[in-house]
């Protein structure tokens, strides 16, 4: 569940929103929708901790998938593991794992090996590459495109990746702004599909009213001074 405790934002004298009180319960698919501007990324942002709030407070659940935009960020990481890091725990202590292997075996090195593999195990890391693979194949980015580097595909692809990045890890909830941007026909029906079956807590904006209305359960209208 994502919940908003009195939550307002202002721009100097404009307000976005105004001690908004209300909660996203899990099971639910919530499409927000208003005129550009009127604060509805703003409010995901909020949510995630990626901008602050004028005053309230917003909750969220410990893991939550967010759609991103900074693709310079992963230009150096291959198309997999940029999926994979959806669950930056999982993808951290991986990577570790890996250099440990390098390094010459010492009591210390094996005892946080131990740790690691705990870790994997929780994480459902063993079918990490797997899962990672299948979202990417349902966004339409070819086997050949998984251990390219993020920034040898094409930027529509890449765009991709960032989706399925946030739909790694079985996210508790979902945060998606405009997740059919840069998608063909045949992967918006995908993603269609995969949101219908999603358990959690899922808040959409999109421009795409067919979309909208093929995954939301519940319409939530934003607009100015909500």
């Amino acid at each position: 569940m994502i919940t908003l405790d009195s939550l307002s934002k202002k721009y100097g004298a404009r307000t976005l929103f105004d001690y908004v009180t209300t909660s996203f319960s899990e099971g639910n698919r919530y499409a927000l929708t208003g005129p550009n501007g009127c604060g509805k990324s703003t409010l995901l942002k909020i949510i995630m901790g990626l901008d602050e709030p004028t005053s309230g407070k917003a909750y969220k659940p410990k893991k939550v998938g967010f759609l991103k935009q900074n693709i310079e960020d992963f230009k150096e990481f291959k198309v997999i593991d940029t999926v994979i890091y959806g669950n930056d725990k999982l993808y951290k202590v991986l990577h570790e794992r890996d250099e440990l292997y390098e390094k010459e075996m010492t009591d210390d090195i094996g005892m946080r090996l131990a740790e690691i593999e705990e870790i994997i195990a929780d994480e459902d890391g063993y079918s990490a590459e797997s899962e990672a693979g299948d979202l990417l194949i349902g966004m339409g980015i070819e086997l050949e495109f998984h251990e390219k580097l993020l920034k040898e595909i094409p930027l529509d692809k890449q765009f991709r990746v960032l989706l399925c990045q946030a739909l790694f890890g079985k996210p508790q909830a979902l945060l998606l702004d405009e997740p059919t941007n840069h998608l063909d026909l045949e992967s918006i029906t995908w993603l269609e599909n995969f949101l219908a079956k999603y358990s959690g807590t899922l808040i959409v904006i999109s421009h795409d009213r067919y979309f909208l209305n093929s995954v939301a359960t519940v319409i939530s209208d934003i607009d100015y001074e909500t």
